[in-house]
């Protein structure tokens, strides 16, 4: 989206500004302001493995074991890969009573425990194996995968690079018609987003071992989508 305003002496509002993305400013005369997006691609650096640990029985001691052998099973699947437990975050723990609801009243019938696990790899190769492995011991209701950048600084000021580049052929382009010279610029706002990419749900359900032997990982052989940094540029330049 590009919108522009000419002060030229008198004021002439060639477009109007968006207000979601210009900010509020008075005319200045022999100015042009200008606005305009830009955009960078590039491959993601971590894929974000996340699920729930989950375990229900009729006394929460009953459920809170379930679930820490459960976790146990999850620590003992990071190191057989090779991946430090302390590197999985937990995102939330809850123990909540389990109502009969078809029961006036109400009577507890049962706990569930949840936590909420997340983790980060760099090294997409471990992907099928870990994902896999967790399902083979029965952790956690369901799996997601997402993919995301990490380190954005590089991706985002390409993204700015590119919209300010957009926002002064712009510039030009209106002060060649009108007859003016371009000049420096003198006022600039920036503002920067990363695209999110939904997890992709993975099955808990397994499929047997001598099948996943020889069968490649659901994720295996395709590349990751890419990552898309955005930018919007406002930019105010003088007219000479």
């Amino acid at each position: 989206m590009k919108t522009f305003m000419v002060v030229v002496g008198a004021v002439l509002v060639l477009s109007a500004l968006s207000a979601a993305q210009s900010p509020t400013l008075n005319p200045v005369p022999n100015t042009i302001f200008v606005g305009a997006d830009g955009k960078f691609e590039t491959a993601p650096d971590t894929a974000l493995i996340q699920f729930n640990i989950s375990a229900q029985a009729d006394s929460a001691k009953d459920a809170y074991d379930q679930a820490a052998k459960q976790a146990e099973a999850t620590r003992q699947v990071l190191r057989a890969n090779g991946i430090e437990p302390k590197s999985a975050e937990i995102g939330f723990f809850s123990v909540n009573p389990q109502y009969d609801w078809k029961n006036s009243t109400h009577k507890i019938i049962g706990y569930q425990v949840r936590a909420g696990v997340s983790l980060k790899l760099k090294d997409f190769s471990k992907i099928g194996p870990v994902t896999q492995q967790l399902a083979d011991a029965s952790v956690g209701e369901s799996q997601s995968l997402s993919y995301t950048l990490d380190s954005t600084d590089e991706a985002k000021s390409k993204a700015v690079a590119d919209a300010y580049r957009r926002a002064r052929a712009s510039a030009q382009s209106l002060a060649n018609a009108s007859g003016r010279t371009l000049g420096e610029l003198s006022y600039a706002t920036v503002d920067t987003l990363e695209n999110i990419r939904l997890a992709v749900p993975i099955p808990r359900h397994a499929m047997p071992m001598a099948m996943a032997a020889q069968t490649p990982a659901p994720t295996e052989e395709f590349s990751p989508q890419n990552v898309t940094v955005t930018a919007h540029v406002n930019a105010m330049f003088v007219l000479k």
